[in-house]
């Protein structure tokens, strides 16, 4: 393990699969601690032993992250347990496959701009004190979508998206004299579970050539793990075969 991370804590959402779980178990072999949420505990049972697989330590906190009670629980466990708080990997995520004016519903809408923006408002400005404290980082998982507009992203997916480039300037304008830093992740085209929300699934040719979430992991850590004088305000990741 390397000893880099000095048991800094970070707290990674939508970690049962995909980019959130490849986060923890990426951070888990830097050093850091990790606390983990995410709506499906068997998925989170299966991060947590690859976690311990890579010498980490981890702290299960299974709930729906968008809720403010259970924001509020989570980080009074991590402060009861770790007593301090160093990062936050917003990588939870959602869209559906009515992604047109045509055929969208405002239900879904309103669902996926909860999940994607509303709900790390709510858990930023709740976390606040504590990054403040920790000259913490704040790594917001957005899309490739956001970064340059893609038609065939949804109506609902790219708003709430695009919405996290404001939430993750703002706070870069609003809390550097308190130290706290934040990074808009832009990632392409990755090989998840969440390419099942397609209108159209990729093959596994497709899929393939895609990022997986592993390469992403790897530039979360390499945000996270910046001198706490250095920011990137924008990431952008995407693989070769990215139009």
């Amino acid at each position: 393990m390397d000893s880099s991370a000095d048991g800094r804590v970070v707290w990674i959402t939508g970690a049962g699969s995909g980019i959130g779980r490849a986060t923890a178990i990426e951070a888990a072999t830097a050093g850091w601690r990790v606390a983990l949420t995410g709506r499906r505990a068997p998925a989170l049972d299966e991060t947590v032993a690859a976690v311990q697989e890579a010498g980490g330590a981890a702290l299960v906190l299974p709930g729906d992250a968008t809720s403010d009670d259970v924001i509020r629980a989570s980080l009074d466990r991590i402060t009861a347990t770790w007593g301090r708080l160093d990062a936050l990997v917003l990588a939870a995520g959602l869209n559906a496959p009515e992604r047109r004016w045509a055929d969208h519903d405002p239900a879904t809408f309103d669902e996926i701009v909860r999940v994607n923006l509303t709900g790390p408002a709510h858990l930023v400005t709740a976390a606040l004190p504590l990054l403040r404290a920790s000259h913490g980082v704040v790594v917001f998982v957005s899309s490739y979508a956001a970064w340059a507009f893609n038609p065939i992203a949804g109506v609902a997916y790219s708003a709430s998206k695009a919405g996290l480039s404001a939430l993750s300037r703002t706070l870069n304008a609003q809390e550097a004299a308190s130290g706290v830093r934040s990074c808009h992740l832009c990632p392409g085209d990755v090989n998840t579970d969440f390419l099942g929300h397609r209108p159209q699934v990729p093959s596994d040719d497709a899929r393939a050539a895609m990022l997986q979430p592993s390469d992403v992991a790897r530039s979360v850590r390499f945000v996270l793990e910046a001198p706490t004088h250095v920011r990137f305000d924008e990431l952008v990741v995407s693989p070769v075969s990215q139009t």
